[in-house]
């Protein structure tokens, strides 16, 4: 892709006629290819657990949990930045690589001298040489950040999909052999590294463009700040979402630290699955409507219903079966963090609701406000850390779930509240699936125990019996449930009608019928649904 013209303008922005399927279909795209990413890191998973150490995790963990903040410098505030911007150009675009690139060097600079000082804090001198390798990382992520951005706001994201699933692949390949070769830990360090340098190269080689020289720009200030106001508020929420591994690091050691990463990664596996890749599309979406409209509500509610009746289902269905999956998937030694899961799994389903507030304030410019909400999120959950920190890590895992459903309401009541989006409508959109995963969950955790056949199985083989029970009930009744609160099948049809336009352009028959277009079916149905008209929205 070439994304600049003779000229020096971005010259791939889509038309508005194509919007709505780009973004559908671009949806679509992360998500599947998110699921083959999940599939080659559940493969690691499956493997390196077996032939790891909890400790070898968590030592691993101990570096990532900083040195990850600084990865992210660019991909979260400057990523943002280029994509919903009104205009872009190459003169613009150069200055933001060359602001990139160069705080990312300082940056992996910085925190390769800092290696000794986080061994000293942890008390493990490995932790030294591991920070030292894993420093690299921060400057090849950063360096590839405004040609991976540029290629998301031509929409692309096929491209970009494509390139997530080759490091993924490619990393998991070296990890599985370095681990079987008897290297430990650096197993994981590797991994980290490949990764980054194949995202790096891959970035470069899909956007055939080369950075100018820096010059100032009457954008560039503008973008600069509203790129910080993003990563500030990314590092506070940074900071919020990993405090947890640095107190159960620092006070129970890298082996209850692993047991607890390993909990805490299923417990993001909905969010991973299903929100990150599709937040990039939604962004590029929403930016493009006028702020605040009404075609701007519906298009939110629209996607935030979908995303509540895919991941309540999937989060309700992860509560049920956490523990039997990690025993399964894990071994028997990782028994203990089946154990924390169970207090994660109350908060998977409303952390994904609450998530989408975020996106709010992104695309009607206001990152600044989002920004100073973090700051609250950070000081209620960091208290909620230190109150559960006295029951060990299950104590803290409860914290994480309570301060979901604490901040949900509050957070989307300030984030809306610039364009008069109040909560009334998120509350109208999401209570049903809410109520539906809450029924589901609890009978069918009722049947699943009041058979002594099921609940009395042991070993791989009992959990999967377990499992597949359990699965069952629970996406019967869970359907059962939303068909009767929603007064009948249409969030089940209004799924099945998005299919189609889910898929790549080759593979969808519609693409050739100029009159048929399903997404504007969908929305319109979608509108109906959620029952929101021009005097509601507010």
């Amino acid at each position: 892709m070439k994304p600049f013209d003779a000229a020096g303008l971005f010259q791939m922005t889509p038309s508005s006629s194509g919007l709505r399927r780009r973004a559908i279909r671009g949806a679509g795209v992360t998500v599947v290819a998110q699921g083959l990413v999940f599939a080659s890191q559940l493969l690691s998973t499956v493997v390196l657990a077996r032939v790891l150490m909890p400790s070898d995790f968590g030592l691993v963990a101990m570096v990532t949990t900083f040195s990850l903040l600084l990865t992210s410098f660019g991909p979260n505030g400057y990523s943002e930045a280029v994509m919903q911007s009104e205009r872009m150009t190459h003169k613009l675009a150069s200055t933001l690589f060359w602001i990139t690139c160069g705080v990312g060097f300082l940056l992996t600079v910085a925190f390769a001298a800092a290696g000794s000082l986080l061994a000293k804090f942890y008390g493990d001198p490995r932790v030294t040489t591991v920070a030292l390798s894993v420093s690299v990382c921060i400057f090849l992520t950063n360096s590839a950040v405004i040609h991976t951005a540029l290629l998301k706001r031509a929409l692309r994201f096929s491209v970009t999909s494509a390139i997530d699933i080759v490091a993924t692949v490619v990393s998991v390949a070296g990890s599985i052999l370095f681990a079987l070769a008897g290297w430990g830990y650096w197993s994981l360090v590797f991994a980290l590294i490949i990764r980054s340098a194949v995202q790096c190269l891959g970035a470069w080689g899909a956007c055939r463009w080369l950075p100018g020289l820096p010059t100032r720009t009457p954008e560039t200030v503008p973008m600069v700040k509203y790129a910080l106001n993003v990563f500030g508020r990314f590092s506070f929420n940074y900071t919020t979402r990993n405090t947890d591994n640095l107190l159960v690091g620092w006070r129970f050691g890298p082996a209850s630290l692993g047991f607890y990463k390993k909990a805490y990664d299923l417990f993001l596996l909905p969010a991973n699955q299903l929100l990150i890749p599709v937040s990039d599309v939604v962004l590029s979406t929403l930016s493009r409507l006028e702020r605040g409209s009404n075609e701007y509500k519906r298009y939110f509610l629209n996607g935030l219903s979908i995303l509540a009746f895919v991941g309540l289902a999937g989060g309700g269905l992860l509560t049920l079966e956490g523990r039997d999956l990690i025993r399964v998937l894990l071994g028997a030694k990782w028994g203990e963090a089946g154990y924390i899961f169970t207090f994660f799994g109350p908060g998977i389903g409303i952390m994904l609701i609450y998530a989408t507030s975020g996106l709010i304030h992104l695309s009607i410019g206001r990152a600044d406000r989002w920004f100073r909400w973090v700051i609250l999120e950070f000081v209620v959950t960091v208290i909620l850390f230190v109150l559960g920190l006295r029951w060990g890590a299950v104590g803290v895992a409860s914290a994480w779930s309570a301060s979901f459903w604490i901040l949900f309401v509050p957070a989307f009541h300030y984030a809306g509240k610039p364009i008069q989006f109040g909560v009334r409508p998120i509350l109208a959109t999401v209570w049903r699936y809410i109520a539906a995963s809450a029924l589901a969950g609890l009978v069918s955790r009722v049947l699943v125990h009041e058979i002594p056949f099921l609940s009395t199985a042991t070993g791989a083989g009992g959990a999967l019996i377990r499992i597949a029970s359990a699965s069952i009930v629970f996406c019967a009744l869970y359907l059962a449930a939303v068909v009767a609160l929603h007064g009948g099948p249409e969030p089940i049809r209004r799924m099945i009608r998005l299919l189609p336009d889910m898929l790549p352009a080759r593979w969808s028959r519609g693409e050739k019928q100029g009159s048929k277009d399903a997404v504007l079916d969908s929305v319109e149905e979608n509108n109906k649904t959620c029952s929101i008209g021009t005097e509601s929205v507010h």
